[in-house]
């Protein structure tokens, strides 16, 4: 088995692709389908933290747009988070696979609390750690809760799971002329505003010299591929 390049990533989802083709909710198919991915690479040796986001289920700046308090929107977002890792923690352990979730929020019930020391041990343990709750903190986004998790628990990579393949100079799913981009560099990915993760997330990033990889969850293997090396998605750094 070939050795993987990582040995440790923080793996950021959004909460579309846990909806599936139905576009809210859980899907419980796909939520396996995500199981099966992240066990692939947990198989070769590799600890994953897991974060994913909760646009399936609500949004807090959308609501707040509805005139929605914005605290309790955001709030609100972060219950929406703790409901899509347990989901996410039922695939896993159905495929065999060891985790912990723990959260910024106390839901003492279903989740452990997220304590920086006892996340390393259980990575170190081989379980799959899904961080849930978001930073804990209205106005952060689960984009900057990854990047903040990933430079606290010592993750090489985080690996950014979206719809599409990669960063684009313009959107393709509107142009068909869009390029893609191998690599991009953090200041030309603030720069140009390219939407990748929040001016938040991508700065922490930045000062930390922390990669992020963006590549399309949806294609079976592809999360396996470039964890052993392959040139999938396009990468941000320095």
């Amino acid at each position: 088995m070939a050795e993987p390049l990582y040995r440790r990533v923080l793996l950021k989802l959004s909460g579309e692709v846990l909806a599936g083709e139905q576009d809210f909710g859980i899907d419980p198919i796909k939520a396996n389908y995500l199981a099966e991915e992240v066990q692939s690479i947990r198989e070769s040796g590799v600890e994953v933290g897991l974060i994913i986001g909760a646009g399936n289920i609500f949004r807090g700046m959308q609501a707040a747009s509805k005139g929605m308090d914005r605290v309790t929107g955001d709030y609100l977002g972060m219950l929406a988070t703790i409901m899509n890792a347990i989901s996410v923690q039922d695939a896993l352990e159905k495929v065999g696979c060891e985790t912990r979730t723990l959260s910024a929020i106390s839901v003492s019930q279903i989740a452990e609390p997220y304590i920086r020391r006892r996340a390393i041990r259980h990575l170190e343990k081989g379980r799959v750690v899904i961080i849930a709750g978001g930073t804990g903190n209205p106005f952060f986004t689960t984009d900057s809760a990854a990047a903040l998790r990933a430079v606290e628990l010592n993750a090489e990579v985080v690996l950014k799971g979206t719809k599409v393949d990669g960063i684009y100079d313009k959107d393709p799913m509107i142009h068909e002329d869009a390029v893609k981009f191998e690599t991009v560099s953090f200041s030309k990915v603030l720069n140009d505003n390219f939407r990748v993760m929040d001016m938040t997330a991508i700065t922490l990033c930045k000062e930390n010299n922390l990669p992020i990889r963006v590549f399309n969850i949806n294609h079976t293997g592809d999360l396996k591929a470039l964890v052993l090396g392959g040139k999938i998605g396009t990468l941000v750094s320095e």
